[in-house]
């Protein structure tokens, strides 16, 4: 029989009585492996004033001794992340290769992370007016909530708590219920690391977790990542019950290809792009603008090295895993379906793969359309899978048109020789994260990494500085130490002098 897999509360695994559990299963095979428990409101409620309790203790504890248990943590990761890295492979689906990726980019944060006495420190001003002095310092912001997706359960809960946890704060992380195991491994890396009970917690769970961390009036900040529909709901009702809310949304990321450009790299980069991860990555390359007359050319580059990839299980080599789950890997069908019978072409057809793995895993090959037009609903909607749309223009100014007219802006990526068309289109392009011969330009840990328009809500993007504002609260202090004999009174507004 599968086991239960339970909540991570106060530094222990805790048990669930709310009765509520929903299957996890292995991609691969489609064998249900584990049934992850669904929390009460009550179990939430527990999580949260674990880590109520413990944030005096950490938000006092000093920067040194917070860093030392980073640092623990991190050379705790560096040392087993292979071990990560097959969780999340089980769960998920994704190819070992990839999920060991996932893990070291998440790796970054942690690192970044590690120098927060000088991330946090504050300015000094000495004698701003006659014998007084300004200084500012960042505080934390309380217990937080970051609440993750499917399709990195690593790396994008690494996007957040270790800044949050470096600069004071305490932590419940809510998973995705599809992949849920790695959070608990987190947790106890973090138990080994020193890291005092209470201050990262995992609650297991669905829309009743989410909604109650949402309205609890002791979670002062969430993190979110996910669809947009359910990003601004997030962002909506975090917001309305007081709370500050980084919530990063979906994303249609476009690739354009000029005619000078080295259509060889760009073929390989548009496989990379749109195929890792079975396209399941809120960066994946979905929709190649081609320009001019290379369409065709392109095309068929891409389609040879297309048929060359090997999709089967995670464990065995393979270059492409299955989708997370039966449900997903049918709905990302359809759109195939729909498309073809739009009258986009379909150069590689994914629907007729022959994995190398179970019968009743969740596959669908790398398919490649040709001749999407932009009211096709394999261009206009999020797929998340491995489906690669191809549209053609004419100009260099019908593709930014193209870009800018969609209603995400998450990320963009532009191949050519060029440098002043290049330097033109990073300046032009209204999306927040852009490739210059680089297909996923995710952004390393010291910068932050975040979209705009339908990709995010809320002004704060994630790790990097913004990660470091997001979870602090500024504060200016002025003083004035007055000489014994100085006395006397004096009504006037203050004055700088």
């Amino acid at each position: 029989m599968p086991g239960t897999i339970p909540h991570w509360i106060d530094g222990a695994l805790r048990e669930s009585t709310s009765g509520r559990t929903a299957p996890v299963t292995d991609p691969a095979t489609g064998e249900v492996t584990g049934q992850v428990v669904l929390a009460s409101v009550d179990e939430v409620d527990a999580a949260v004033a674990a880590a109520t309790r413990a944030f005096p203790l950490w938000r006092d504890m000093s920067l040194a001794k917070r860093t030392t248990i980073l640092f623990a943590f991190r050379e705790l990761l560096n040392a087993r992340k292979g071990e990560l890295a097959e969780i999340i492979t089980a769960e998920h689906g994704k190819v070992l290769s990839d999920a060991l990726g996932e893990v070291s980019r998440g790796q970054e944060v942690v690192e970044f992370a590690c120098g927060v006495p000088h991330l946090v420190k504050g300015g000094f001003t000495e004698n701003a007016s006659t014998g007084v002095d300004v200084h500012s310092v960042r505080q934390p912001v309380g217990p937080v909530a970051v609440i993750s997706p499917f399709n990195f359960p690593a790396m994008v809960p690494m996007w957040f708590f270790p800044i949050a946890i470096a600069t004071g704060n305490t932590v419940i992380l809510k998973p995705s219920e599809k992949d849920p195991s790695a959070a608990l491994w987190i947790a106890e890396l973090w138990k080994q690391a020193g890291l005092p009970d209470g201050v990262f917690n995992v609650v297991q769970g669905d829309k009743v977790s989410v909604d109650r961390l949402l309205e609890h009036p002791d979670v002062r900040a969430v993190s979110f990542v996910g669809s947009t529909p359910i990003a601004r709901y997030v962002y909506e009702n975090g917001t309305r019950a007081g709370k500050r809310v980084q919530a990063l949304g979906g994303a249609k990321n476009h690739m354009v290809v000029l005619p000078d450009a080295d259509l060889d790299l760009a073929a390989d980069a548009a496989i990379n792009a749109g195929f890792g991860s079975a396209g399941e990555r809120c960066m994946a390359v979905s929709a190649l603008v081609a320009v001019g007359g290379i369409g065709d050319d392109l095309v068929a580059r891409i389609a040879e090295r297309a048929h060359t990839l090997r999709t089967g299980d995670g464990r065995r080599g393979c270059d492409m895993g299955p989708l997370v789950t039966k449900e997903h890997r049918d709905k990302v069908a359809s759109y195939v379906d729909a498309g073809e019978a739009a009258g986009a072409k379909v150069v590689v057809d994914g629907r007729e793969v022959r994995p190398d793995g179970a019968a009743d895993g969740f596959w669908l090959g790398p398919t490649l359309l040709d001749n999407v037009s932009t009211d096709m609903t394999v261009y206009t909607d999020e797929i998340f899978g491995p489906v690669l749309s191809v549209l053609r223009v004419d100009t260099y100014e019908q593709a930014l048109q193209l870009i800018n007219s969609n209603e995400y802006g998450n990320g963009t990526a532009i191949f050519t020789n060029d440098g002043g068309a290049a330097r033109r289109f990073q300046n032009e392009v209204e999306v927040g994260m852009i490739g210059i011969n680089v297909p996923v330009p995710v952004p390393m840990a010291y910068y932050s990494f975040g979209g705009w328009k339908h990709s995010l809500f809320g002004d704060s993007h994630a790790h990097g500085t913004e990660g470091i504002s997001f979870f602090t609260r500024g504060k200016v202090v002025t003083s004035r130490w007055l000489d014994p004999s100085h006395g006397g009174l004096d009504l006037g507004f203050p004055q700088n002098v």
